[in-house]
């Protein structure tokens, strides 16, 4: 019961940091393409940048021995 506990709650934590960072970089895509007066290509291009590095990390952890 523990493991399954301590399972649903490293996916969960994985879950709230990819939204984390999917939020960030649209929020930062945003306010970068405001400043600089730009079509909206910081936009696209932050969520998609926080997209591969969250996967990529995802990836590592589930690899990862236990």
């Amino acid at each position: 019961m523990a493991k399954l506990q301590g399972d649903t709650l490293r996916y969960a934590g994985l879950a709230t940091q990819w939204m984390a960072m999917l939020g960030l970089g649209t929020w930062g895509g945003i306010k970068l393409d405001k400043y600089l007066g730009s079509t909206p290509i910081f936009l696209i291009l932050f969520p998609v940048i926080a997209l591969v590095i969250s996967l990529w990390g995802i990836i590592k952890e589930f690899n990862k021995k236990k």
